[in-house]
Formats: C-alpha cells, structure tokens, sequence
C-alpha cells in the first residue's frame, strides 16, 4: 500500500506542494512504492514554528506530571501499534523487521523512562549566607524546540528528543528525513493522538536546504529556542554556526568513526561477534556503526582469519528474514557507499564476501537471501592494513565496510583510536581491568562499552559524543534534561530590609593566634 502524506501543522495536514513531490520506494523492493509526499518550502516551516510559538505558553503551564501522562499514553499507543510501525519502518528504509522492533521497543522504553520525570523535575533549596533568606532553583522550558533527525532510526532517535522536550514544557516541530515520509508520518499521528494540545506537536517534511532557510528564518523571527540535531558532522557545523549567531546552544549529536579495540588477552569469538554486529548490522548505516578494528599484532591474523568468515558466512538480504542486514535506505546511500570503497588502496587487502560493491546477478553474493536485483543490496566489505595515514581512516563511511588496523603497544592503539578526530561511541575487548580503565581514561568517545558493541543505547543512558562526533550535548537519560530546560535562580529575602551579598554577611570572631603548648 502507497501512503500518501504531507507535513502536519496545528494537527491537520498541509495543503499542496510547494516544497515539491518525493516518492519513496521500498528498498528491498524498488518496484514498490511506500510513500508519496507532498514536501513543504521554507515559509511553510516558519508557519509550523509561528504554530508552535503560540501553543508553547498554554503548555509550559500544564504541571509536569499532566504531561508525564501524555508520555505515558504515547507509550501505550506505540507499544499497541509496534508491529505495524516496524513493519512499516523495514518497507521504507530496510532495516531487518528485529531490528526494526527493537526500534520501536526503545520508544516505548523511552516513554517509560519520562512518565515519571514529569514527578521529578528537581530544582534544589539552597541555604543562604544571610539569615530569613531562601534561595531556590527551578526548570523552566526553553521554548519552542526544532528537531531535525537522521533516517537510519526513524523513530527512536526522535524520540529521544522530542519525548523529553514534551515533557519539559515546549512545544515541538519536528524535521525527519524526506527519505523516511511514511514511518514518520505514521508517528506523527500517534504523537498526536497521545492527548497533547493543538499546536504543541508540528512535523514538517522538507529536504535539507528548505529545512535549513526556514530554521534561519524563524530563528531571525524569534520562533525558536532550541535546535536538536542528528546528522552529518558536515551539517551539523552549519546548524552551530547559525545557532550560535542567536546567541544559542543547539543539541547536535553528529558523525562517527568508532573504534573497536581487541587486546590480546581478548575473547577472539566474542570480539569477531562485536565487530559483526557492530560493523554490519543496519548495513552500517549507524553514527555508532564501527569504523575500524584495532588488533594487537600478536592476534591479529588469528581475529582476522575468524572475523572474514563469520562475515563471508554472515546472511544478507531480504530485511524480513532472519538476515545481519537488508539493503541500503536509498539509493542516495547506495551510490556514495559505492564510491567509497574507491579509497581502498593497493596496500589494503579485502575480505568479507564474494565480490564488492552493489550485490547483483552479475556480481553475486553467496548465500543471498532474496533476489538481489529487487533492491539496493550491497557486499560487505573487510579492508586489512588500514594506517593512520588512510583517508579511509580518517573517512565516515556510513555503509558496510570495516577498516583492520594492528598496533604493538597501547599508546599505538589509543593513538588509532583517537587520531580521527571522531568521539561518538567505541569498545574495547579485554580481561584486564587495568586495560579497561586506561581506555576509558584515555578514548575521546563519550560512550564506552567493554567486551560489547560499539552500537547499542538505553534510554536511561546518556547517549552523545565529543570533537566531529558532536559538541558535548547528551541525549537520553536526565542528562536530556539540561537541553530542553533552562535554570532558573531565586532568592527570597523575609527579613523586612535590604541584605547585600558578601557585604552584610555575620562574622565568627576566631582567635587564630592560639597555639597548643609543645
């Protein structure tokens, strides 16, 4: 079935096409076609924000536990309609129907997690310095709150923003990718339906150059109080830049080249099942995905030798069979993972399938699930003898391809994983508690897992990165909480006169001249 959409402002749907029309095939099956929507223009996206703007005051006075129970009811409602958003989600874009219900799962638990933050949006009594004086401190929203989302995970990395944004009081529009209409579309309504005022929620489906001339716009208008962003480390400088003209601090979670350490007392089966998953798992069409794999030299041909089979051996394609990965989300991603297997150089050597590049009748992969031609199905690909000096190494390649690299000492190994100038997610595996502790002193990552993947979040986690990875904001947990709140300080004097900080502060008379006899 074709799902026809639009964006949606002030709950209703918006009329025409000024943005132009996209349709969007499955791509498993390209003669398929999940979506046709109608995009917006930029006066379009201010009309969403100029919405919101006038829906934020009404809700920032709704008490928080009333709109913990809007969160709740969005949870209920996305746990009653998991299968058919899954389904819905593995037609648009690919990603195995497992994965995508675990997707689904992580809204839900993102749900269960801010219910009860409506009860605990903790401000602090503070004593004073001077006597019948209290201090306070309170959240207050920020306003109005602009997200603009990936397509890799359609609906739980949106969820992580727009969930605790609801929460805290503002209102909410909502820029998904234009590649992913239909799943979007589809949550949208249930946002909608989970009991929030007219106005507070507005999703607004446009590419990214109108996205960003309507963002410029409203923010020049005043609409908008805070920018969440998760995408290419390319546009999230450009989104910086504009928000730090208005003197804000936007949410960017960004790219990543993330390193998968094996030491050599590592659990070589173990550290092969990491780095599978990590690296191919979503067709490595993840910020968390895995860029390369650091192996000690006195284990690097036995990791090697396991990890090419179990990736030859690896299945691939038809996303709803039981497969590592389906194809890629569209044919955009698929024509630039083509053109990076071209900075594999003479002195790297290739393993993990029967061919490279996109998986045809032509150019078979053994073992293949489906019909390969149907779809945008692509090798996956092991590249050995990565260095430092490899614009492989230091390349985001956002598709399935691992870089190998070895190191003989620690401090080679940290430099590797560092060196890239990345700092999302990374792993080490390892029984050394003191190899453990001197990673995680030294990664730039602001995730660290030990003896697991380099991808995988909780809700109640913080979940962000550092350098080209992002600018130090954390989403997830109650860390989100200082994105989509502001601080607020107050004193209250009852004294009945004017008291001066630091000036009419009481003294303890002491005498510091007393000494013990010796």
């Amino acid at each position: 079935m074709t799902r026809t959409v639009s964006s949606l402002i002030g709950g209703r749907g918006a009329q025409g096409s000024p943005g132009g029309q996209l349709t969007v095939p499955n791509p498993a099956h390209l003669d398929e076609v999940v979506a046709e929507a109608s995009l917006a223009d930029a006066p379009t996206f201010v009309e969403a924000c100029r919405t919101a703007r006038r829906a934020q005051d009404v809700w920032a006075h709704v008490p928080a536990p009333v709109r913990g129970r809007a969160v709740q009811q969005l949870g209920r409602l996305v746990e009653d309609n998991k299968r058919a958003l899954a389904t819905l989600l593995t037609r648009e874009i690919g990603k195995p129907f497992a994965e995508a219900l675990g997707e689904v799962q992580e809204v839900i638990d993102t749900c269960a997690f801010f219910l009860s933050e409506g009860r605990r949006l903790y401000g602090q009594t503070v004593p004073s310095e001077l006597p019948d004086k209290q201090l306070f401190t309170f959240r207050a929203p920020v306003g109005v709150s602009v997200i603009i989302t990936a397509g890799n995970f359609p609906v739980a990395v949106p969820s992580w923003y727009i969930v605790p944004a609801l929460l805290c009081g503002n209102a909410v529009v909502w820029k998904p990718a234009e590649y992913t209409p239909a799943t979007a579309e589809a949550f949208a309504q249930l946002i909608l339906h989970a009991g929030l005022p007219e106005g507070v929620f507005n999703m607004v489906l446009a590419d990214g150059p109108t996205a960003f001339a309507g963002l410029e716009r409203s923010l020049h208008d005043g609409l908008v109080d805070k920018v969440g962003f998760t995408g290419s480390t390319d546009v999230g400088r450009r989104i910086g830049e504009l928000c730090g003209r208005h003197l804000q601090s936007p949410c960017l979670e960004l790219g990543g080249k993330n390193p998968l350490v094996v030491m050599p007392d590592a659990e070589l089966d173990l550290a092969v099942e990491g780095a599978l998953f990590s690296g191919f798992a979503t067709a490595g069409q993840r910020c968390t995905s895995l860029g390369t794999v650091i192996v000690d030299e006195s284990v690097h041909d036995d990791f090697l030798s396991r990890f090419a089979a179990a990736v030859e051996s690896a299945t691939v394609g038809e996303p709803m069979q039981d497969v590592l990965y389906g194809p890629m989300m569209s044919e955009r991603f698929c024509d630039r993972f083509v053109g990076w297997l071209d900075l594999a150089r003479p002195h790297h050597k290739l393993y993990g399938s029967s061919g490279t590049g996109r998986i045809t009748t032509e150019n078979p992969r053994r073992g293949f699930v489906g019909e390969p031609s149907d779809g945008l199905y692509c090798h996956p690909t092991i590249v050995d003898g990565v260095s430092a000096d490899d614009e492989l190494y230091r390349t985001e390649t956002f598709g399935p391809i691992v870089g190998v690299a070895s190191f003989a000492t620690f401090d080679e190994a940290m430099d590797l994983a560092n060196g890239h100038g990345y700092g999302l997610s990374s792993s080490i595996y390892t029984h050394d508690p003191l190899n453990v502790f001197r990673f995680r002193e030294r990664i730039s990552a602001g995730m660290v897992s030990v003896n697991n993947s380099t991808s995988g979040a909780e809700a109640h986690l913080p979940f962000g990165g550092n350098g080209k990875s992002g600018n130090g904001s954390r989403q997830a947990g109650i860390w989100v909480l200082d994105q989509f709140t502001r601080w607020q300080a107050m004193n209250w004097d009852y004294s009945g006169k004017l008291q001066k900080a630091q000036m009419d502060v009481a003294e303890i008379p002491a005498d510091l001249s007393f000494r013990l006899e010796e």
